[in-house]
């Protein structure tokens, strides 16, 4: 069996799914293969719970709630899911559109293929602890999908980027206690959050301490306490639950052998279309890489909008393209189901 579309989408993240919605005002059918089993991307996979302060028009909104708008948002296009699935292969066609073909031998075609991929496929990096992998899942976390579940529990953060800090702070209501670890004073997080948390230290709230975690002690998957060792030697630190913050390992996978211009494992694309070097093959979101790009959400949506005006032509060559805004287009309306 086949699945046919105008457009396949590789990754369902929030800029993957906006596209949907762009390409969907211009009468494109779309179809969306993800690796993950939901549709959402890292602001699922990693911090559904987490505070997102730079979309347009939302003060604050959790990742998760931007990913349930979005999906509310392209309902009326109906687009297609295939979900824990890879594209292992892609291949041009004799019509000069594509088949692609996942890991399960699935077959899809389509006029055009959109890149959203994130970063790739990625995992967190494990932090070089001993035995750290008999308390994975039990007590040793390397995202929050329910902040719930670390309440009244001692909780060790390790790391000095924006998770560390941002669960640090987001958490500090409900834990019993906070310890911060991180290797040095200096962070790499927003200054913001950083003065936020030295505050906090200050009025007694939560415990920072510079070293790293060398040992973990506890039973049957159940964490007691960790070894840190610091400037001034060894000290046990009580925890019940662990976040190790040590970034992702991104892996460009498949994408990497499909013959496109890759920037250090970045796709290159121009700035009008967002177009790949292989014509029909686009790529939007924190995949892509031209001057000046910013792996922002908001830059994403915005390639999503350019995008799709070169994908209409590809799909219907010669049609002409009347530009339309929502506020005021009553075909559009229609579409969406508000009219």
């Amino acid at each position: 069996m086949v699945t046919k579309s105008d457009v396949l989408i590789i990754g369902a993240g929030p800029v993957g799914l906006f596209a949907v919605f762009e390409l969907g005002l211009l009468d494109l059918k779309c179809h969306l293969i993800d690796i993950l089993d939901r549709p959402g991307g890292q602001c699922t996979e990693l911090y559904p719970e987490k505070p997102i302060y730079d979309i347009p028009g939302w003060p604050e909104i959790s990742a998760q709630g931007l990913v349930d708008k979005l999906m509310e948002q392209i309902a009326p296009f109906k687009p297609g899911f295939t979900f824990n699935r890879m594209v292992s292969q892609v291949k041009r066609l004799d019509d000069g559109g594509f088949q692609v073909v996942t890991d399960e031998n699935e077959v899809f075609e389509a006029k055009v293929i959109v890149i959203a991929a994130g970063g790739g496929s990625f995992q967190p990096k494990r932090p070089p602890i001993p035995g750290v992998e008999a308390f994975e899942g039990e007590s040793v976390f390397y995202s929050v999908r329910r902040m719930e579940e670390f309440r009244g529990e001692d909780l060790l953060i390790v790391g000095g980027g924006d998770s560390a800090l941002d669960w640090t702070l987001n958490l500090l209501p409900l834990a019993k206690s906070v310890t911060l670890i991180h290797r040095r004073p200096e962070f790499r997080a927003a200054p913001d959050s950083v003065n936020r948390m030295m505050a906090a230290k200050e009025r007694g709230e939560l415990e920072f301490r510079i070293g790293q975690v060398t040992a973990l002690k506890g039973t049957d998957g159940a964490l007691e306490a960790a070894t840190v060792k610091g400037p001034d030697g060894e000290v046990e630190v009580r925890c019940t639950r662990l976040l190790p913050f040590f970034g992702l390992t991104m892996k460009l996978g498949p994408i990497a052998e499909w013959g496109l211009n890759l920037n250090e494992n970045l796709i290159t694309v121009d700035t009008e279309k967002f177009e790949s070097s292989e014509p029909g093959i686009f790529a939007i979101g924190d995949i892509n890489w031209y001057p000046g790009k910013l792996k922002l959400i908001l830059s994403g949506f915005h390639e999503a909008a350019l995008m799709a005006q070169a994908a209409k032509r590809v799909c219907n060559p010669g049609e002409r393209i009347v530009f339309q805004y929502t506020t005021s287009s009553t075909s559009l309306q229609k579409k969406l189901g508000v009219a």
